[in-house]
């Protein structure tokens, strides 16, 4: 098949994410089109010249304006804050580019339906594609555990937990949205409606920001560092709890930015009549099933593609080259493949109206 002109637009580290996931996908999917890596946009000074020259872009640029009419450009990576993915995702789309953009798509679920074309959309929810999830919903699918009647997911991360983790758009409303609903909050609704399908109500829910100052960075960032100017003001939640109804399942969720101790918690336990299924992302190839370990091996998921035999360990990058391959695969075949725009509209429609009960609980 021809090469996809291939264009990411912001280049922190999830940007690096998805450049590496390109560049690994020709290995582990050779059937695939090749995705060649033509142009990269960021506006902190040096950082997309860095990129061109280290990992292969053909072009840079610090204005993502700039590639809106390369005619070379068939795939688009929007990797940059949630502020700009409205204005970047409608602006690319409106051109018939193919996107890759990651949760949560925007600051609302308007922003969301604002994105619009002809081009296939992918949407970066990665806890989905591990194997051993996939193993858990043909589970579901197939009544393993008989009917589920309730469920626990959670996101338990320590990644701000540090007082001094500098203030970024993370922490605020015009740049960030909510926080750690958005962020860690996304994912877990995601996988909720992934496993057990459609959320047909938010019954309770709660917020709660405790660390309520933080420095601002001296510079530009790439993740969770920490700040030295002056403290201000936390615009946004750093944990949140809510009770759903998943047809007749009652189903709880968590998240927290700042869960010290918890690094990378994440998983859930969902019970039925018959056995219960539990799995933690930091064990990522291992299901629980009634207790038991269960590893993923070839059949469940996209395993196969990294690995010929049950037990062998996979990574968080290795989620984000299956879902590079997901996006290929939808642009090739004209069909999708993986989570799409609706599953961010739906997930951002559920994430507001939890925030909607929390403020309606005060």
């Amino acid at each position: 098949m021809d090469p996809i002109g291939v264009a990411i637009v912001g280049l922190g580290w999830m940007g690096r994410v998805h450049t590496q996931a390109y560049l690994r996908v020709r290995q582990h999917y050779p059937a695939l089109p090749v995705p060649a890596l033509l142009a990269v946009a960021d506006d902190v000074p040096g950082r997309a010249a860095d990129a061109a020259a280290r990992l292969g872009f053909a072009t840079a640029t610090t204005d993502w304006r700039a590639l809106l009419d390369d005619p070379r450009i068939g795939a688009v990576s929007i990797t940059a804050p949630n502020f700009l993915h409205r204005e970047m995702g409608a602006a690319f789309a409106a051109t018939g580019r193919h996107l890759w953009i990651e949760k949560p798509v925007g600051l609302s679920a308007a922003d969301a339906r604002a994105i619009r074309g002809d081009g296939h959309v992918t949407v970066g929810f990665n806890y989905r594609h591990a194997p051993a999830v996939q193993k858990a919903r043909a589970l579901l699918r197939s009544g393993g555990i008989g009917a589920v009647t309730h469920a626990r997911f959670q996101f338990l991360s320590d990644y701000a937990a540090a007082p001094e983790s500098a203030l970024t758009w993370r922490f605020l409303r015009r740049y960030g949205g909510s926080g750690v609903l958005g962020d860690l909050g996304a994912h877990a609704v995601d996988l909720v409606r992934h496993l057990l399908g459609e959320i047909d109500e938010v019954v309770a829910a709660d917020t709660a920001t405790f660390i309520p100052r933080r420095p601002v960075p001296s510079g530009a960032t790439t993740g969770h560092e920490r700040g030295t100017g002056p403290l201000r003001e936390v615009e946004n939640e750093d944990w949140f709890a809510a009770l759903l109804r998943v047809g007749a399942a009652r189903v709880v969720v968590e998240a927290s930015r700042v869960a010290a101790g918890e690094q990378n918690n994440y998983g859930f336990a969902i019970h039925g009549t018959n056995g219960v299924l539990s799995w933690d992302f930091r064990r990522m190839s291992e299901l629980l099933v009634d207790g038991r370990p269960v590893f993923a091996g070839p059949g469940d998921g996209e395993y196969t593609a990294f690995q010929p035999g049950p037990g062998i360990a996979m990574s968080y990058d290795d989620l984000k080259v299956i879902e590079a391959a997901l996006f290929l695969r939808s642009i090739a075949e004209g069909a999708p493949h993986g989570p799409v725009l609706s599953d961010a509209i739906r997930a951002a429609e559920v994430l507001e109206a939890i925030e909607a009960k929390a403020i309606d609980r005060e």
